[in-house]
């Protein structure tokens, strides 16, 4: 066995430099060999922000730098950025190469550092870790080397209604900008203020600098981005609350608020509850509405529609999306798999929650970084009735071969244009619903 990885959905550890492109007006300095950030580029598309992918400022590591090192190069390559570019925040981050010959980064970017440039190092070296992982590394990072200089004007927990939010990773997540729009969207509603750190709703890196005054931080994930609130938890002692999964549709989105909302008032936060009731119910009867239009569609296509469905994607959208489409949808989830390289020590836990979204029957779990596995392993399937996929565009050919209906809904997405569309709240349930009935209705001539 070769040991190689056939369909990888996801990066290694440098792919976290699309975390800093999220940040408004940062930039990542890839301390690297020159295909790094092309080959980032190339896996996400239409990813390259303020300056990323191949237009990130890099070292093209060469043989004379493995032989003789490179921070030299790095010193002249940061100094020129500043020169060229204007910026509000610099990561360098470490590719393969830098990381096998043991180049030491810190001490060449604490110089510009002392000199009161807001620049940030984190080790990515490749082989170190996925970039679901990395994530976490560089999010620390930032506060430990940038955020931890502003503590003094930011007193710890001082604003008792202020939440720091981690949860969609950035263009990892397709609908993340979206998403984190929604999310804002909701917690605002329901009185809180909310730190989203990335993307458009963000307020760079002012946002970043009042991470020490939220109040209490909110994690939307079933694993990765847990090191992110450990770490704050540990330095800035900000109790956090875990949601394990994507919410989607209205039972999830309202249990998910209503979780906030208990955790909220245990730490002490000063909410009006009834004014935060009357916007959960309004948007649940928004919600109803178009699901009650919905019926006369679904009674004249009721014997045309999938009736059951095969998730491709991380662990956090096959928890959100098989919940959903059960409950919500009448689509019955078959064998799911997460391909997100899930850690171990988490897997059990997952497959406990998954399972809790029926007690009739079991759903089966497969934890596969191997994408190819998993499409063998769907083509060995049969089961009666119309079928759906929902992976990445790399299973569009599957799911033809398979006479399957198919959603692209994760990385890459060569067959879908991303921009703004959220999944997640009771609007990204309808959205859903949308996509998959209208991916349906094209196949009617």
């Amino acid at each position: 066995m070769s040991g190689i990885i056939e369909q990888e959905r996801y990066t290694c550890a440098i792919g976290a430099l699309q975390s800093v492109v999220a940040i408004p007006r940062a930039v990542p300095i890839l301390h690297s060999g020159p295909g790094c950030g092309n080959m980032i580029q190339g896996f996400f598309e239409r990813s390259t922000g303020y300056a990323g992918g191949s237009t990130s400022p890099c070292t093209n590591f060469t043989e004379k730098e493995v032989v003789f090192g490179g921070t030299d190069r790095l010193r002249e390559n940061i100094a020129n950025t500043y020169k060229i570019l204007d910026t509000d925040l610099q990561v360098v981050l470490t590719g393969c190469t830098a990381g096998i010959v043991g180049d030491d980064i810190e001490p060449v970017v604490e110089e510009f550092r002392e000199d009161g440039k807001p620049i940030v190092s984190v080790e990515t070296a490749g082989f170190k870790c996925s970039n679901f992982e990395a994530h976490s590394l560089v999010v620390n990072a930032v506060i430990d080397q940038y955020v931890s200089r502003f503590e003094e004007e930011n007193p710890f927990r001082s604003e008792k209604n202020t939440v720091n939010l981690f949860a969609s990773l950035p263009y990892q997540d397709p609908f993340w900008k979206g998403n984190l729009r929604e999310y804002k969207r909701l917690l605002e509603g329901i009185g809180l203020s909310v730190h989203v750190l990335f993307g458009p709703e963000s307020g760079s890196v002012r946002e970043w600098q009042q991470i020490p005054k939220a109040n209490f931080n909110i994690l939307v994930s079933p694993w990765y981005g847990l090191p992110i609130a450990e770490h704050l938890e540990e330095v800035y002692g900000q109790p956090f609350t875990q949601y394990p999964n994507i919410p989607i549709g209205a039972n999830e989105t309202e249990r998910f608020l209503r979780q906030v909302l208990a955790f909220a008032n245990e730490q002490g936060a000063e909410l009006d509850l009834d004014a935060a009731e009357k916007f959960i119910r309004q948007e649940r009867e928004a919600y109803y509405e178009e699901i009650d239009n919905l019926a006369t569609f679904l009674l004249e296509f009721r014997y045309g529609l999938p009736n059951h469905v095969h998730i491709v994607h991380d662990a956090g959208y096959v928890l959100g999306l098989s919940k959903f489409l059960l409950h919500e949808v009448g689509i019955v989830p078959k064998e799911q798999f997460a391909v997100d390289n899930t850690p171990k020590r988490f897997q059990e836990q997952i497959a406990a929650e998954l399972q809790s979204a029926s007690d009739k029957k079991v759903i089966p779990l497969t934890f596969e970084p191997d994408a190819g596995k998993v499409q063998d392993t769907i083509r060995s399937l049969h089961h009666g009735g119309r079928g759906l996929i929902i992976g990445s565009g790399w299973d569009k050919e599957l799911a033809r071969e398979k006479d399957y209906d198919f959603l692209s809904a994760s990385v890459p997405t060569p067959y879908r244009l991303v921009m703004t569309t959220n999944y997640v709240g009771f609007s990204g349930g309808l959205r859903v619903i949308e996509d998959i009935y209208g991916t349906v209705l094209a196949t009617y001539r």
